[in-house]
């Protein structure tokens, strides 16, 4: 079996475009590959954080993956910090990566823009991924388009390493999310629905009360034609809906088109509530279920253990390349 690596940041609730992008992704890859899930929580000390408030997003994240279907017996669950080779490999392949292209980075360059300094730790953590992914001798990654280039930089020290040192890594294939799963924002539709935007209507969480659901669907950006018909250049907004309605209930976007043929878009958005708070309630009720047990923690604590098993041969190989240790 093909071994599979991703993760999430513990920031906040995760929003229906992490679940229709990656998380349900992440769900049916389980079923026919060996699978690590990391919550990635030394990923979001890049900025400052209230220790107490990471540490229960990163409780949050864990039991959202068993609420959205992750099987703890199918696939590995745990916190990056509690293995201690993301560290130890991170530093090992900082030595190997250059500035430059870390400063060519697209999401750096994005979110230092216009500071005179930015944090060390955003400008290093292409290189903390790729050590994330490497750690495990990782086949397959899935994210999201907007991580491709972290994927690139990921294989390219895995192959500049291989090319020095001997074969130490295995090259990992990117895994990107499927045209039509990318979700955009509610009251922007030009933009990808994100956990920090600052206008709460932007998203829909995961974790939402119908009531919100209801709210962000109603107040959604359309336009002034009245027509439902998917066209994302012309019509992103009502794209962004028909795009959601289709993930969530299974109809072809040209079967909805056809359902509201002739109908303006408050039918359509009075359905897509229906149709998404269906969808939702049951991952709710399985998180009320996981979040506050005991079991989530022993989940945690045994999926460290198994991911420490895998990356401890790895970090083995990788001294010994290196001629660390004795």
């Amino acid at each position: 079996m093909k071994r599979v690596f991703s993760g999430v940041q513990p920031t906040g609730n995760l929003h229906i475009g992490n679940y229709l992008g990656a998380l349900k992704q992440f769900v049916d890859l389980q079923n026919d590959n060996e699978c690590i899930y990391c919550v990635v929580d030394m990923h979001s000390i890049t900025v400052p954080q209230d220790p107490k408030e990471l540490k229960k997003h990163t409780l949050d994240i864990a039991a959202l993956y068993m609420a959205v279907g992750l099987d703890p017996k199918k696939s590995i669950i745990f916190a990056q910090s509690m293995v201690p080779g993301h560290a130890e490999l991170n530093w090992v392949l900082t030595c190997n990566s250059y500035t430059g292209e870390l400063s060519r980075m697209t999401q750096y360059k994005q979110k230092s823009k216009g500071e005179e300094s930015a944090p060390t730790g955003l400008f290093m953590y292409p290189v903390l991924m790729a050590a994330d992914i490497l750690l495990y001798d990782t086949d397959i990654v899935p994210v999201g388009n907007d991580q491709k280039q972290h994927i690139e930089l990921a294989r390219d020290l895995a192959t500049r390493v291989n090319n020095k040192y001997g074969k130490t890594f295995v090259v990992p294939e990117g895994k990107f999310m499927k045209a039509g799963a990318r979700v955009m924002a509610m009251d922007d539709p030009t933009s990808k629905m994100s956990k920090s935007a600052p206008n709460e209507m932007s998203r829909i969480s995961l974790l939402d009360e119908p009531s919100k659901i209801k709210k962000a669907i109603m107040r959604a950006t359309t336009d002034s034609e009245g027509i439902v018909r998917f066209d994302i250049e012309n019509k992103p907004g009502v794209s962004n809906l028909l795009s959601i309605y289709s993930a969530f209930s299974g109809k072809t976007i040209e079967q909805l088109e056809k359902d509201y043929e002739g109908q303006g878009y408050g039918a359509l958005k009075k359905d897509l509530v229906e149709v998404t708070v269906d969808a939702l309630a049951p991952i709710k009720a399985n998180f009320n279920e996981i979040r506050e047990s005991q079991e989530l923690i022993d989940i945690m604590k045994d999926g460290a253990e198994r991911a420490n098993a895998i990356a401890t041969p790895v970090m083995n190989r990788v001294k010994e390349r290196f001629g660390l240790g004795l």
